[in-house]
């Protein structure tokens, strides 16, 4: 990681994504004092905390593979971190019965991890680290190992408890999808380095380099030289029209619901475009690519305006 200028604020909750070995979870583990920067600040709070021992930051870390005690009770992995700072018995039970019925485990108090699904034990290691109330939560691939109806779910209810909770959270994530549903804001990463940071709606709309515009989009976004400059359209941008400038011919038909997607090969181009269901299959069509559609991005991959 280096070269990295980034700020969270209070109730924020902002996700970090990027392809895998991109320095997101080395991030996370510098925020929370498991690995130390070799140069520059971390503040938490208002307070350096360079040199603070990760158990004084005031940071819950919730790892992706959730980290449970298996000799233990639901009820005493999640009282775990309490009893360690010597918070009395009555107030554990509460907070920990609270913690469960808002989480809906509260009927799992006396199980044991091996006893839990893999949403289940999520729950689990999710309520360990709201019971503490930290200034900062840190969430490290989470749901990646629910399958995928299962993390759907999960990604509307954690929205939705940490908005409840006013909570500031860091996310980190290689999914795109799940970075543009939850985050107020996301950074995208590569190499080390922050890309661009800004709403999904921003990240998805203004790509501020030609990574980021590859990156986040599925289907992805379509790419091609013109000159100098990059250019790219989104597949959904594409249009097939009569009165099109490009004719193409038609590769590739990829149902996908209510929409197919396409490969168009002509005029020395290959484009993915988006189409309803319902348009009837043709071997060529015309396209037309609207200009004010178009994201263009200079020599160095940058954007050019607008």
């Amino acid at each position: 990681v280096c070269a990295m200028d980034l700020e969270v604020v209070d109730g924020e909750l902002l996700v970090l994504v990027g392809p895998s070995g991109c320095g997101k979870t080395t991030t996370l583990r510098i925020i929370a004092g498991l690995e130390d920067p070799t140069e520059g600040e971390v503040w938490i709070g208002g307070r350096m905390v360079n040199g603070v021992a990760p158990k004084d930051r005031d940071v819950a870390v919730v790892f992706q593979s959730y980290a449970l005690y298996p000799h233990m009770t639901v009820f005493d992995n999640i009282a775990a971190a309490l009893r360690l700072r010597g918070t009395g018995r009555e107030e554990i039970r509460a907070r920990v019965e609270k913690t469960a019925g808002n989480l809906g485990i509260a009927g799992h108090l006396r199980r044991f991890p091996r006893e839990l699904s893999g949403g289940e034990r999520q729950r689990v290691a999710l309520a360990r680290a709201l019971v503490r109330q930290p200034r900062l939560f840190l969430l490290d691939e989470p749901l990646s190992n629910l399958d995928a109806q299962l993390r759907e779910r999960a990604r509307g209810e954690l929205k939705a408890l940490f908005k409840q909770l006013r909570a500031t959270v860091v996310y980190v994530t290689h999914d795109q999808t799940e970075a543009m549903s939850l985050s107020d804001r996301v950074a995208v990463m590569r190499e080390g380095t922050v890309e661009q940071v800004g709403t999904p709606e921003e990240i998805y709309g203004r790509p501020a380099t030609v990574f980021v515009a590859g990156f986040v989009g599925s289907p992805r976004m379509n790419l091609f030289r013109r000159g100098e400059e990059t250019v790219g359209i989104r597949p959904e941008d594409v249009r097939i029209a009569d009165d099109g400038e490009i004719e193409m011919s038609v590769r590739l038909v990829e149902p996908l619901g209510p929409q197919r997607l396409l490969t168009l090969a002509g005029g020395g181009l290959e484009l993915r475009a988006l189409v309803p269901a319902g348009e009837p299959a043709r071997p060529a069509v015309r396209v037309r690519l609207d200009p004010a559609r178009l994201h263009r991005f200079g020599p160095e991959g940058r954007r050019v305006a607008p």
